[in-house]
């Protein structure tokens, strides 16, 4: 007989997603506002419009890897812009016509998180800008 303590198979769990409450006791203000409201930050106020570390940007929210620094780019817009998301299928985009305006949105597919707005005038190989709100972002450095 098999010792079940030491049975290859083991049941598959899904990671549990934090709460609306969760969310609220730890993210700040502005981070809610922007990810759970669909707010936006100022331009050139965010903490990583001008970063350039080399790693990976996650959802503040959930810790999705969204974008790689070697995406990012100066765009001139104030906000962290990269031509690709780390992962296209960690992405997903529904149509915004807030603002007397029709524009692509950008959420976190894992947790519905607002991350901005795509646009069709960034640089190749895409010819997308993905403008990101820094306040939906948290770094991980690349270790040397």
């Amino acid at each position: 007989m098999a010792d079940p303590k030491h049975s290859a198979a083991t049941p598959a769990t899904e990671e549990k997603m934090p709460s609306d409450v969760e969310l609220r006791a730890r993210l700040s203000a502005e981070q809610y506002r922007i990810t759970r409201e669909h707010g936006t930050e100022r331009a050139f106020s965010g903490k990583f419009w001008d970063h350039h570390d080399k790693g990976v940007y996650t959802c503040v929210c959930c810790g999705e890897p969204l974008f790689a620094s070697d995406t990012k780019f100066e765009s001139g817009s104030g906000w962290p812009s990269y031509w690709q998301p780390l992962d296209p299928s960690h992405v997903e985009t529904t149509v915004d016509r807030s603002h007397f305006m029709e524009r692509t949105e950008v959420h976190c597919a894992r947790c519905k998180a607002h991350l901005g707005h795509v646009f069709e005038d960034g640089p190749r190989p895409t010819g997308l800008r993905y403008c990101i709100n820094s306040a939906s972002l948290e770094f991980k450095k690349k270790e040397d």
